[in-house]
């Protein structure tokens, strides 16, 4: 199986016993996560702020080629809803900003109840972008984010739109607004619960081989599928359950 040039990992970076035969048995977890995965989502930073020193901390455990995404805090996207922000972005970049090169994108998931305010979303997108020079992903789940306006905004700012599974917010065809791409696959039928098939994790891979740059993160990660999911897209699937390592 061809590797793939694309980042490809899991919110978080927990590891289910089942497939501990796929990582070394050495190490901190994200030690041993990321000598396999060269991509992780943050998403803590979503519910709490991490000092510097944290942050520090993580890129050091982790080998030179490997990116983290971060989330942004919900004090800014659910509870501001995104104005009056400036404080709140500063501080997060002085936090965020301490995994240097390690930074990969910066990852604003909005509420579904959140309807475009244009402006606003201008505003937001322009602070980032005078902050980080990483990829910036938006999941907006509300349906006057999808329309040719919210699109051609989005092209303009330079923000890829998260193209998510299951989908949420809008029907037809799902358009990608910049490349690289941003993928999060939470989980289908049961969001966070279920595990991809082999079939649709085929397919995935796929996909992201035409699509080479592109950030792939599995979010299944309630039942501990999500790990077992990127394991099958990046070949290590049949590693997980070596009887030698899964028992230390």
């Amino acid at each position: 199986m061809q590797p793939l040039s694309a980042h490809i990992g899991t919110a978080g970076w927990s590891l289910p016993r089942e497939t501990w035969g796929a990582f070394p048995p050495e190490g901190s977890h994200l030690e041993r996560y990321g000598a396999v995965f060269n991509a992780a989502e943050i998403n803590t930073s979503f519910y709490r702020p991490h000092q510097p020193k944290t942050y520090e901390r993580w890129a050091a455990a982790t080998p030179p080629h490997f990116r983290f995404s971060v989330k942004l805090p919900k004090s800014i996207t659910h509870e501001a809803k995104l104005h009056g922000v400036d404080e709140l972005l500063a501080r997060f970049a002085g936090e965020a900003g301490a995994l240097g090169n390690k930074l990969g994108a910066v990852l604003v998931q909005l509420p579904p109840s959140l309807a475009l305010d244009a402006a606003a979303a201008d505003a937001l997108f322009a602070a980032l972008r005078e902050r980080f020079t990483c990829m910036l992903a938006c999941e907006a789940r509300h349906a006057t984010w999808f329309t040719p306006d919210a699109t051609a905004l989005l092209r303009e700012a330079g923000v890829t739109r998260v193209l998510a599974d299951p989908v949420v917010g809008y029907a037809g065809a799902f358009e990608a607004t910049a490349a690289p791409a941003y993928v999060r696959l939470h989980g289908n039928p049961r969001i966070y619960y279920s595990r991809y098939t082999p079939e649709r994790m085929d397919e995935v891979r796929a996909w992201l081989a035409r699509h080479p740059g592109s950030w792939c993160i599995l979010d299944n990660t309630a039942s501990g599928a999500a790990t077992s999911n990127a394991l099958e897209l990046i070949g290590l699937a049949d590693q997980a359950a070596s009887p030698a390592l899964s028992e230390r």
